[in-house]
């Protein structure tokens, strides 16, 4: 999974996947399609939408939406707003998030990566 680490990290939370605010209008799934390529160049579709909650560490809403890449190469497009990127492994996960991913996507990528 891709994962992206902000210049100015929100308290505890440093990676995170590439995200951003919905814009008026705009549907979840178009915003994480949206952002992804705004952030890393990345071509993506959404496949599923896979929850929401008010994240413990910033407060804000989040939603989560899974996506499969279509083209391009993953690459710091947004210098402004992004450190770096890293394709993490399902292994790798608590190296980066060590407070855990939201149960729904953890569940999803425990299905989807253990294939």
């Amino acid at each position: 999974m891709l994962m992206v680490r902000r210049r100015v990290s929100e308290g505890q939370l440093s990676w995170q996947f590439p995200a951003g605010e919905v814009e008026p209008g705009e549907a979840r799934e178009d915003a994480a399609v949206r952002e992804t390529q705004e952030e890393t160049g990345l071509t993506v579709a959404a496949v599923k939408l896979l929850g929401e909650r008010v994240h413990p560490k910033t407060g804000r809403l989040m939603s989560y939406t899974a996506c499969e890449v279509l083209g391009g190469t993953a690459y710091v497009a947004d210098t402004e707003e992004l450190a770096e990127l890293a394709w993490v492994a399902h292994g790798e996960i608590l190296e980066y998030v060590p407070y855990g991913l939201f149960e729904p996507v953890q569940d999803y990528l425990d299905t989807a990566l253990s294939s």
